[in-house]
Protein backbone atom coordinates (compact mmCIF):
# COMPACT_ATOMS: atom_id res chain seq x y z
CA UNK A 1 0.00 0.00 0.00
CA UNK A 2 1.37 3.41 -0.95
CA UNK A 3 1.96 5.98 1.80
CA UNK A 4 -0.45 8.88 2.00
CA UNK A 5 0.56 12.00 0.13
CA UNK A 6 2.38 14.36 2.46
CA UNK A 7 1.33 18.00 2.31
CA UNK A 8 2.04 21.09 4.37
CA UNK A 9 -1.09 23.06 5.28
CA UNK A 10 -0.27 26.74 5.82
CA UNK A 11 -0.64 27.99 9.38
CA UNK A 12 -2.15 31.39 8.71
CA UNK A 13 -5.41 33.18 9.58
CA UNK A 14 -6.91 32.96 6.09
CA UNK A 15 -10.55 33.97 5.61
CA UNK A 16 -13.20 31.24 5.98
CA UNK A 17 -13.46 29.13 2.85
CA UNK A 18 -9.88 29.70 1.69
CA UNK A 19 -7.92 26.44 1.51
CA UNK A 20 -4.24 25.92 0.71
CA UNK A 21 -1.50 23.30 0.74
CA UNK A 22 2.07 22.64 -0.33
CA UNK A 23 3.06 19.14 -1.42
CA UNK A 24 6.32 17.44 -0.49
CA UNK A 25 8.14 14.66 -2.32
CA UNK A 26 6.48 12.00 -0.15
CA UNK A 27 3.50 9.79 -0.99
CA UNK A 28 3.46 9.41 -4.77
CA UNK A 29 4.16 6.69 -7.30
CA UNK A 30 7.26 7.94 -9.17
CA UNK A 31 10.57 6.09 -8.89
CA UNK A 32 14.05 7.57 -8.36
CA UNK A 33 15.20 10.24 -8.98
CA UNK A 34 11.60 11.49 -8.99
CA UNK A 35 10.62 9.58 -5.87
CA UNK A 36 7.92 9.81 -5.24
CA UNK A 37 5.30 12.59 -5.42
CA UNK A 38 6.61 14.37 -8.52
CA UNK A 39 4.06 16.63 -10.22
CA UNK A 40 6.24 17.95 -13.06
CA UNK A 41 5.51 16.60 -16.54
CA UNK A 42 8.62 18.21 -18.07
CA UNK A 43 11.39 16.54 -16.04
CA UNK A 44 11.64 13.16 -17.88
CA UNK A 45 9.58 11.26 -15.32
CA UNK A 46 7.30 8.48 -16.55
CA UNK A 47 4.10 10.19 -17.83
CA UNK A 48 1.81 7.63 -16.22
CA UNK A 49 3.46 8.19 -12.84
CA UNK A 50 3.05 11.96 -13.18
CA UNK A 51 -0.60 11.49 -14.12
CA UNK A 52 -1.12 9.29 -11.07
CA UNK A 53 0.50 11.86 -8.82
CA UNK A 54 -1.62 14.65 -10.27
CA UNK A 55 -4.71 12.57 -9.57
CA UNK A 56 -3.55 12.30 -5.96
CA UNK A 57 -3.15 16.07 -5.78
CA UNK A 58 -6.62 16.57 -7.26
CA UNK A 59 -8.02 14.36 -4.51
CA UNK A 60 -6.38 16.64 -1.93
CA UNK A 61 -7.89 19.80 -3.45
CA UNK A 62 -11.26 18.29 -4.44
CA UNK A 63 -13.68 19.56 -5.57
CA UNK A 64 -11.33 22.26 -6.87
CA UNK A 65 -9.20 21.17 -9.86
CA UNK A 66 -5.50 22.12 -9.90
CA UNK A 67 -4.52 23.92 -13.11
CA UNK A 68 -0.84 23.61 -14.03
CA UNK A 69 0.94 26.49 -15.76
CA UNK A 70 3.95 26.47 -18.04
CA UNK A 71 6.19 28.68 -15.91
CA UNK A 72 8.76 30.90 -17.59
CA UNK A 73 10.32 33.02 -14.79
CA UNK A 74 8.28 36.06 -15.76
CA UNK A 75 5.51 38.22 -14.28
CA UNK A 76 2.45 37.21 -16.29
CA UNK A 77 -0.67 36.65 -14.14
CA UNK A 78 -3.53 34.62 -15.61
CA UNK A 79 -7.05 34.33 -14.20
CA UNK A 80 -8.11 30.70 -14.06
CA UNK A 81 -11.52 29.23 -14.83
CA UNK A 82 -12.73 25.70 -14.01
CA UNK A 83 -12.59 24.65 -17.68
CA UNK A 84 -9.12 26.10 -18.42
CA UNK A 85 -6.63 23.50 -19.70
CA UNK A 86 -3.11 23.10 -18.33
CA UNK A 87 -0.16 24.75 -20.04
CA UNK A 88 -0.82 28.50 -20.06
CA UNK A 89 2.45 30.48 -20.08
CA UNK A 90 2.43 32.41 -16.80
CA UNK A 91 4.18 32.57 -13.45
CA UNK A 92 1.19 33.55 -11.34
CA UNK A 93 -2.49 32.74 -11.37
CA UNK A 94 -5.62 34.11 -9.77
CA UNK A 95 -8.93 32.45 -8.84
CA UNK A 96 -12.34 33.96 -8.16
CA UNK A 97 -14.89 31.46 -6.91
CA UNK A 98 -14.85 27.69 -6.37
CA UNK A 99 -13.98 24.87 -8.72
CA UNK A 100 -10.32 25.55 -9.54
CA UNK A 101 -7.09 25.66 -7.53
CA UNK A 102 -4.37 28.19 -8.34
CA UNK A 103 -1.27 26.02 -8.61
CA UNK A 104 2.45 26.76 -8.83
CA UNK A 105 5.22 24.16 -9.18
CA UNK A 106 8.65 24.60 -7.61
CA UNK A 107 11.88 22.78 -6.79
CA UNK A 108 13.92 25.60 -5.13
CA UNK A 109 12.08 28.73 -6.28
CA UNK A 110 9.76 30.35 -3.75
CA UNK A 111 6.00 29.68 -3.97
CA UNK A 112 3.90 32.57 -2.65
CA UNK A 113 0.19 32.17 -1.91
CA UNK A 114 -2.09 35.19 -1.56
CA UNK A 115 -5.60 35.76 -0.29
CA UNK A 116 -7.63 38.94 -0.34
CA UNK A 117 -9.11 39.77 3.04
CA UNK A 118 -12.60 39.30 1.65
CA UNK A 119 -11.85 35.67 0.85
CA UNK A 120 -13.31 36.15 -2.64
CA UNK A 121 -10.02 36.10 -4.57
CA UNK A 122 -6.86 34.02 -4.09
CA UNK A 123 -3.65 33.74 -6.07
CA UNK A 124 -0.37 31.85 -6.35
CA UNK A 125 2.98 33.11 -7.67
CA UNK A 126 6.25 31.46 -8.68
CA UNK A 127 9.10 33.61 -7.37
CA UNK A 128 12.65 32.76 -8.27
CA UNK A 129 15.15 35.58 -8.18
CA UNK A 130 14.35 36.60 -11.77
CA UNK A 131 10.65 36.84 -11.06
CA UNK A 132 11.27 38.82 -7.89
CA UNK A 133 13.47 41.34 -9.67
CA UNK A 134 10.93 41.75 -12.46
CA UNK A 135 8.06 42.25 -10.00
CA UNK A 136 5.98 39.07 -10.08
CA UNK A 137 4.77 39.56 -6.50
CA UNK A 138 3.78 43.17 -7.05
CA UNK A 139 1.98 42.25 -10.27
CA UNK A 140 0.07 39.48 -8.51
CA UNK A 141 -0.89 41.74 -5.62
CA UNK A 142 -2.16 44.38 -8.05
CA UNK A 143 -4.23 41.74 -9.85
CA UNK A 144 -5.86 40.79 -6.54
CA UNK A 145 -6.83 44.39 -5.88
CA UNK A 146 -8.16 44.81 -9.42
CA UNK A 147 -10.32 41.72 -8.99
CA UNK A 148 -11.60 42.25 -5.44
CA UNK A 149 -11.12 45.95 -4.73
CA UNK A 150 -9.10 47.59 -2.00
CA UNK A 151 -8.61 45.52 1.12
CA UNK A 152 -6.05 43.69 3.20
CA UNK A 153 -3.97 41.06 1.43
CA UNK A 154 -2.28 38.21 3.26
CA UNK A 155 0.61 36.12 1.92
CA UNK A 156 2.18 32.76 2.76
CA UNK A 157 5.70 31.81 1.72
CA UNK A 158 6.36 28.13 1.09
CA UNK A 159 9.60 26.11 1.19
CA UNK A 160 12.43 27.19 -1.11
CA UNK A 161 16.21 27.18 -1.35
CA UNK A 162 17.39 28.61 1.96
CA UNK A 163 19.89 31.39 2.67
CA UNK A 164 22.46 28.82 3.76
CA UNK A 165 22.36 27.21 0.29
CA UNK A 166 21.41 29.90 -2.24
CA UNK A 167 24.72 30.93 -3.82
CA UNK A 168 24.40 33.59 -6.53
CA UNK A 169 26.66 35.75 -8.65
CA UNK A 170 27.31 39.43 -8.25
CA UNK A 171 24.84 40.22 -11.05
CA UNK A 172 21.97 38.92 -8.91
CA UNK A 173 22.97 41.02 -5.92
CA UNK A 174 23.42 44.07 -8.16
CA UNK A 175 20.00 43.62 -9.77
CA UNK A 176 18.24 43.73 -6.40
CA UNK A 177 20.34 46.50 -4.87
CA UNK A 178 19.91 48.70 -7.95
CA UNK A 179 16.16 48.65 -7.36
CA UNK A 180 16.28 48.84 -3.55
CA UNK A 181 19.50 49.60 -1.67
CA UNK A 182 18.11 48.09 1.54
CA UNK A 183 18.16 44.61 -0.01
CA UNK A 184 21.94 44.56 0.38
CA UNK A 185 21.29 43.34 3.93
CA UNK A 186 20.00 40.05 2.49
CA UNK A 187 23.23 39.14 0.66
CA UNK A 188 26.43 37.82 2.29
CA UNK A 189 29.69 37.92 0.31
CA UNK A 190 31.56 34.64 -0.14
CA UNK A 191 34.42 36.10 -2.20
CA UNK A 192 35.25 35.66 -5.89
CA UNK A 193 32.07 37.50 -6.90
CA UNK A 194 29.75 35.06 -5.12
CA UNK A 195 27.11 35.75 -2.48
CA UNK A 196 24.62 33.87 -0.34
CA UNK A 197 21.11 35.27 -0.79
CA UNK A 198 18.03 35.12 1.45
CA UNK A 199 15.18 34.54 -1.01
CA UNK A 200 12.34 34.62 1.56
CA UNK A 201 13.62 37.88 3.02
CA UNK A 202 13.89 39.41 -0.45
CA UNK A 203 10.30 38.36 -1.12
CA UNK A 204 9.09 39.90 2.14
CA UNK A 205 10.83 43.12 1.15
CA UNK A 206 9.03 43.13 -2.19
CA UNK A 207 5.68 42.43 -0.56
CA UNK A 208 6.24 45.22 1.93
CA UNK A 209 6.84 47.62 -0.97
CA UNK A 210 3.18 47.20 -1.99
CA UNK A 211 1.86 47.34 1.56
CA UNK A 212 1.61 43.61 2.31
CA UNK A 213 2.96 43.10 5.81
CA UNK A 214 0.72 40.21 6.93
CA UNK A 215 3.16 37.53 5.74
CA UNK A 216 3.38 33.99 7.08
CA UNK A 217 5.35 30.81 6.45
CA UNK A 218 8.99 30.59 5.40
CA UNK A 219 11.25 32.66 7.66
CA UNK A 220 14.51 31.46 6.14
CA UNK A 221 15.20 28.85 8.82
CA UNK A 222 16.64 25.45 7.94
CA UNK A 223 13.36 23.51 8.11
CA UNK A 224 12.07 25.43 5.09
CA UNK A 225 15.14 24.80 2.91
CA UNK A 226 14.49 22.58 -0.10
CA UNK A 227 18.22 21.91 -0.60
CA UNK A 228 19.11 20.70 2.88
CA UNK A 229 15.86 18.85 3.67
CA UNK A 230 16.48 16.14 1.08
CA UNK A 231 14.09 13.56 2.51
CA UNK A 232 11.11 15.89 2.24
CA UNK A 233 11.75 18.25 -0.68
CA UNK A 234 12.88 18.11 -4.30
CA UNK A 235 15.73 20.50 -5.15
CA UNK A 236 16.90 21.31 -8.67
CA UNK A 237 20.15 22.79 -7.42
CA UNK A 238 20.93 19.80 -5.22
CA UNK A 239 19.87 17.00 -7.55
CA UNK A 240 19.99 18.04 -11.21
CA UNK A 241 23.78 18.02 -11.61
CA UNK A 242 24.15 14.67 -9.81
CA UNK A 243 20.99 12.80 -10.83
CA UNK A 244 20.26 14.50 -14.14
CA UNK A 245 16.90 15.86 -13.02
CA UNK A 246 14.54 16.19 -10.09
CA UNK A 247 10.83 16.33 -9.38
CA UNK A 248 8.51 19.25 -8.74
CA UNK A 249 6.30 20.12 -5.78
CA UNK A 250 3.13 22.20 -5.90
CA UNK A 251 1.63 25.04 -3.91
CA UNK A 252 -2.15 25.27 -4.28
CA UNK A 253 -4.79 27.70 -3.05
CA UNK A 254 -8.51 27.63 -3.72
CA UNK A 255 -11.91 28.77 -2.48
CA UNK A 256 -14.10 26.03 -1.05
Amino acid sequence: MLPAADAIVPDWPAPPGVRALFTTRVGGVSVAPFDSFNLGDHVRDEPLAVAGNRERLAALTSPARPVFLQQVHGIQVVQLTPDMPDGTHADACLVQGPGVAATIMVADCLPVLFTHGSGTVVAAAHAGWRGLVQGVLETTANALVEAAGEGDIMAWLGPCIGPQAFEVGAEVCEAFVAADHETAAHFWPLGHGKFLADLPALARRRLQSVGITDVHGNDGSADWCTVTQSSRFFSHRRDAAVLGSTGRMAACIWIA
